[in-house]
């Protein structure tokens, strides 16, 4: 009894406590009707609209909407795990970036991905984009893709 009464005041003290951890959980179907603000945007902006959903330590997740084609993009930082909810575009991993420009710490942004490699996704396909990564997505006229993304920090 001696121990666990300074044991249990240490953990408290450094913050451990007996609360209830929460998950998070998201049903492909709340995600697409919220999707759906993204698309508004998309349609008025530049064809791509996305939002961070919740921030965690090391990782947070976003909801994306995309109508257009995107710019190449290196996280130098962080893994970007895609899952298909709708739609399809063409994903190019790998290669170089063209016209690179770091836009933020870590962020680089081009218009292009050269020399790449070109994979189709459709919904409930899931994609996993290692940290430092060059990758595109390429959308054909007249499609549109809706994805749930997990960005992961990862060590490099």
């Amino acid at each position: 009894m001696r121990i666990i009464f300074p044991v249990a005041t240490l953990l408290l003290s450094i913050g451990v406590s007996a609360q209830t951890m929460s998950s998070d959980h998201w049903t492909r179907q709340t995600l697409l009707d919220r999707a759906q603000h993204r698309r508004q945007l998309a349609t008025q902006g530049d064809g791509s609209a996305s939002e961070t959903l919740e921030k965690y330590p090391h990782h947070y997740t976003m909801l994306a909407f995309r109508s257009k084609n995107g710019g190449a993009e290196v996280h130098q930082n962080f893994a970007d795990m895609f899952t298909i909810l709708d739609g399809h575009v063409t994903l190019i991993t790998g290669g170089e970036v063209v016209d690179p420009k770091t836009t933020a710490p870590g962020e680089i942004r081009g218009s292009s991905v050269k020399g790449g490699w070109s994979q189709e996704l459709h919904a409930s396909d899931v994609v996993h984009i290692p940290a430092g990564t060059p990758h595109q997505m390429l959308i054909a006229a007249g499609e549109t893709v809706t994805y749930f993304v997990v960005k992961v920090e990862e060590n490099q």
